[in-house]
């Protein structure tokens, strides 16, 4: 069920000075809620999160929380980053089981976007979204929504209605009626004028 695990301790002590003293030893404040369990404090290890964190599949993976009273499996929820520094200060996990349905942010990766035949004649690219909400099982979450543009032509747009879902993945904007549009490809534009358009006379 779970593919990362990650070493914690339980956390007593709340407040911005014990998390300053507990980032000076290595560790970084962390909180596990959810599944209609109290929250609980934690500590992680920030060594362990450096390895962790780079892996694109740790955002959308239950990851195994190990305690010294047990495993928590869990969701990573949200993360917050020092203001300048490539520092952890501090994340929520979210409890979760097997077979239980969850909702989280995944990323929107496009395909074929060498072949595509509308850019090949010229057109210019518009993404209308990099991620999208989706509800799954929590062991089938998708680790990326792919949609194929190979075949889009100048003029031509992709709405949530028409790309591929895994089984078992909903998208929850369909399920409030918003088909909104993925991607699109429009005429290049040249000196704010459409190719082969002519620009206005001076008056």
């Amino acid at each position: 069920m779970t593919d990362f695990t990650l070493n914690a301790r339980p956390r007593e002590e709340n407040g911005r000075r014990p998390s300053r003293r507990l980032r000076r030893e290595g560790l970084v404040p962390a909180v596990v809620y959810g599944d209609g369990k109290p929250a609980r404090g934690i500590t992680l290890e920030a060594r362990e999160l450096r390895k962790l964190l780079p892996d694109d599949r740790a955002y959308t993976h239950i990851i195994a929380l190990h305690l010294p009273d047990g495993t928590e499996t869990a969701l990573i929820r949200d993360i917050q980053m020092h203001p300048y520094k490539e520092e952890v200060v501090h994340m929520d996990f979210l409890r979760v089981h097997a077979g239980e349905r969850v909702t989280l942010h995944v990323p929107v990766h496009l395909l074929g976007e060498a072949q595509c035949v509308g850019l090949k004649a010229g057109g210019v690219l518009h993404r209308a979204v990099v991620e999208l909400e989706v509800e799954a099982p929590v062991d089938r979450l998708p680790e990326a929504i792919e949609v194929d543009i190979r075949n889009l032509q100048v003029g031509e747009s992709l709405h949530l209605s028409q790309i591929a879902l895994p089984d078992g993945v909903q998208l929850l904007a369909l399920k409030h009626e918003d088909d909104k549009e993925i991607v699109s490809v429009h005429n290049a534009r040249i000196g704010g004028e459409e190719e082969g358009e002519e620009a206005a006379p001076a008056s």
